[in-house]
């Protein structure tokens, strides 16, 4: 064999398994640098990973097969590392940690740490053609070489941002050895809205509680754009939802509505409703709502029933998006190859020896915040270090 293991993409979890397999190890990618992802991701400073992350962040036809590697190599694992090569990060919100100067510091740790390991990195070289020969396998590139190897690495990630080079090829690999894939949709994306519903108040945020039917309720900011819906916790629960669903959204969650109209009423009851409700919602989003939810006379005209009817209608605001964007601005890909077809302890196909699938292309998917990041670090690590155990 002319290499030990050959690593396909060099992304977060490439380069990560690559920093710890071991032997002779060589990283294949078609792009021109590597860990462009992690480049530009974080407005370029890199959401690296989450003080707070825990399996249950996590997005899986089985939520248990991410454990094993996440509870091997944590987040603490990954800024002791960050530490030792002297990156200087902080904490933004709800635990993401980001570089203090530049995502760029992330990618050149990575290079270093495959360097000190003996791995080899050729970029600009993509994969045509992969075979299972005796003992390994045998790949051909786009230069017409000829490489063989005992270990594959799929690390190419999903099919989100397509401008990044993003394809199905771990996909098309997955199917080639009979490994069956978990359906892929487009995630952490914006959804959107086949009328325009949201054009007229475009630009206007607002802090949401938001919810798909089948995940859990997201409490960040939500974004009304010409298109339709955006903002972190529309990120967050589109990785939950499917074409055909509503999603709900609860206006102002730390704020009882009901409560804040009901006490004003003694205070501001000379005030039209729609002028008191400014003080609490943005007067955009107001006069949007106002035909919908017939919002019209003074606060002191409205009954406690009627205020109770208005807080539940901006409580528990049913919409039904026609889309999202795709995998065009999609953060991550939801599903990818089936856990059930993989060791959740080495990342090794059940029934293909040799043959290991790591990160995003895998169907795990972590919520935004460098979640998905971690899970990266973690199943690299984890496949890595499986397979310099058998050297």
């Amino acid at each position: 064999m002319d290499w030990d293991t050959i690593i396909i993409g060099a992304g977060a979890a490439g380069l990560m398994c690559a920093a710890h397999s071991g032997g002779r190890t060589l990283v294949l990618d078609h792009a021109k640098k590597a860990g462009e992802k992690i480049r530009i991701s974080g407005g370029g400073r890199c959401n690296f990973t989450n003080m707070f992350c825990e399996p249950s962040n996590f997005l899986s036809d089985n939520p248990h097969f991410c454990k094993s590697a996440l509870s091997r190599f944590t987040q603490w694992d990954f800024i002791e590392l960050v530490g030792k090569h002297g990156i200087k990060w902080h904490e933004k919100t709800l635990g993401q940690l980001f570089c203090d100067d530049t995502a760029k510091d992330i990618v050149a740790m990575l290079i270093a740490e495959i360097e000190a390991n003996g791995a080899q990195l050729r970029l600009q070289t993509s994969v045509s053609d992969v075979e299972k020969i005796t003992g390994g396998y045998s790949l051909t590139t786009s230069d017409g070489a000829t490489l063989h190897t005992r270990n594959l690495v799929i690390a190419t990630g999903g099919k989100s941002i397509p401008k990044m080079g993003a394809t199905g090829f771990g996909y098309d690999i997955a199917r080639q050895f009979d490994i069956p894939l978990t359906e892929t949709r487009a995630g952490l994306v914006p959804l959107t809205f086949s009328n325009g519903d949201f054009k007229a108040i475009s630009g206007t945020a607002v802090p949401a509680r938001v919810q798909a039917n089948r995940g859990p309720a997201f409490d960040e900011a939500l974004l009304f754009t010409h298109r339709g819906l955006s903002g972190p916790a529309i990120l967050q629960a589109s990785s939950h939802w499917h074409e055909g669903e509503d999603i709900r959204i609860h206006l102002v969650p730390k704020l009882d509505i009901f409560e804040t109209l009901r006490g004003k009423r003694t205070t501001s009851g000379k005030k039209n409703i729609t002028t008191v409700l400014a003080d609490t919602l943005p007067a955009r989003l107001v006069e949007f709502l106002t035909p919908s939810l017939d919002l019209k006379g003074n606060l002191a005209d409205h009954s406690d029933k009627r205020l109770q009817e208005i807080a539940h209608a901006l409580t528990d605001w049913h919409v039904k998006p026609s889309g999202s964007e795709g995998y065009r601005t999609a953060e991550v890909t939801v599903g990818g190859v089936n856990t059930d077809a993989l060791s959740s302890k080495t990342m090794e196909s059940k029934n293909t020896i040799g043959l290991y699938f790591i990160g995003e292309v895998v169907d795990v998917t972590g919520w935004l915040g460098g979640f998905n990041f971690q899970w990266a670090w973690s199943s690299g690590w984890a496949a890595g270090t499986a397979i310099r155990s058998t050297l």
